[in-house]
């Protein structure tokens, strides 16, 4: 949500900023929130004016009864009774004005950064750098699911009996393999100087409200029936909405933390292949990072976020690409977004695996995130970023060490993580 008063004073860069959005739809908002500001302000000068004149005329009934003219005094308490009525309706129109402001306001999106570049849609992303040397073998790399039943790593088919298409049962050496991942990140993330967390999976309706739009909430969120609990999609929602309504003292800030938690969506299931895979799936589990920092801190943070995720992926041996959000694809509560992607060997292409964002003081206008300064208090900045994700972290893990003989090679840095195994080997 941006501040009103750039709709109040600089009209043109927010309608220009939908346009470069291609939401021209939201256009007219821009207007109709502009004039129905401009009513509550009216109003609260007529709500003022009255106040001052109740309270005028409230001191002067003490002095008319001190003065025996009680007649008068009855006809000025009357008048008040009036205003008050008056002041009554006033404010509740004033409420139900404020009320569809912030309802109009909740979809025009935040001004982007300069530097997002302009398209529709994904397609038109911009590959900024890549990380690694991408290397397609010469021999066969099999479907990720194949690779992981050889070794008897999953099992699709009871999780179907227990809980319908979507989820999955990960067993032996690889779901000690995805474990391995989570730790190490986890790890890695501390000893970057995060705070590690383990957050509430469940939050109510106004954080969710607070950290993401209206429909990035229906495509996602679960709901737990009769209560005002959501499953969450990613433990950022969590982790944000913990500082809801907080002012954070100055001397604490940055805060840089780094979340475990399950993450559950409902994803619309691809067809075919993919969908006795792990691509797209209902449950999955995720190391995130989050930062609340100065305004001024924020895209510095943002560079060394992305840059974290890059340095595990490369210490997994997976060749890594990043990639810059353009304005079509930015979703409306971010100022500026990137994607990292892996290799993927059998495919010859790459794919999400984290993305990584900077959401201005968006989150914080909504959730009341705020510092006190020499100026008074201020909305603070959000960033969130994906460590590891798993299962797409997985699969991109077992494409990138899978071997000629059907054998996974454990990287490095996960064999302490798994008792020293070196191999994982076909059964």
């Amino acid at each position: 949500m941006i501040d009103i008063k750039l709709i109040r004073e600089n009209r043109d860069l927010v309608k220009e900023n939908i346009k470069k959005k291609f939401q021209d739809e939201k256009l007219p908002l821009v207007d109709e929130v502009y004039e129905l500001d401009k009513k509550v302000r009216e109003v609260q000068v007529r709500v003022d004016g009255l106040k001052a004149d109740k309270n005028k005329m409230s001191g002067e009934i003490g002095k008319l009864m001190k003065d025996g003219k009680k007649d008068e005094a009855e006809k000025i308490k009357k008048t008040i009774a009036k205003s008050a009525e008056e002041i009554s309706k006033l404010e509740k129109e004033q409420e139900d004005l404020s009320i569809k402001i912030k309802e109009k306001m909740m979809v025009i999106p935040q001004i982007m950064d300069e530097s997002v570049p302009i398209g529709k849609d994904d397609s038109e992303n911009v590959e900024v750098q890549k990380f690694g040397d991408p290397v397609v073998p010469d021999y066969e790399i099999p479907y990720h699911a194949d690779i992981i039943e050889a070794v008897k790593g999953m099992d699709k088919e009871a999780a179907g009996r227990t809980s319908g298409q979507g989820f999955y049962y990960l067993l032996g050496d690889i779901a000690r393999l995805h474990e391995a991942m989570i730790a190490y990140a986890r790890d890695y993330m501390i000893d970057n100087g995060f705070t590690y967390a383990i957050p509430p999976f469940m939050i109510h309706s106004d954080v969710v409200t607070g950290v993401m739009s209206f429909p990035e909430m229906e495509a996602m969120m679960y709901k737990i029936e009769g209560e005002d609990l959501y499953l969450i999609g990613t433990s950022e929602h969590s982790m944000i909405g913990k500082f809801k309504g907080q002012i954070i003292k100055r001397e604490e800030l940055p805060i840089s933390m780094t979340s475990y938690s399950p993450c559950f969506r409902k994803e619309g299931g691809s067809h075919g292949l993919e969908e006795r895979g792990l691509y797209r799936v209902h449950q999955f589990e995720k190391q995130e990072m989050i930062v609340i920092c100065e305004p001024e801190e924020s895209m510095e943070w943002y560079e060394k976020m992305w840059k974290l995720t890059v340095e595990i992926f490369r210490n997994f041996d997976i060749p890594v690409r990043q990639l810059e959000c353009c304005s079509g694809d930015l979703a409306d509560l971010k100022v500026k977004s990137c994607d990292i992607e892996a290799w993927s060997p059998r495919q010859k292409k790459y794919f999400e695996v984290g993305s990584c964002s900077t959401l201005g003081d968006a989150q914080a206008r909504r959730l009341g995130i705020r510092a006190k300064g020499e100026k008074g208090t201020y909305y603070l900045h959000t960033l969130n970023n994906t460590v590891v994700a798993t299962p797409r972290g997985l699969i991109a893990l077992i494409e990138n060490n899978y071997q000629e003989d059907g054998s996974i090679k454990v990287p490095k840095a996960l064999q302490p993580y798994m008792g020293g195994l070196k191999v994982i080997k076909a059964k």
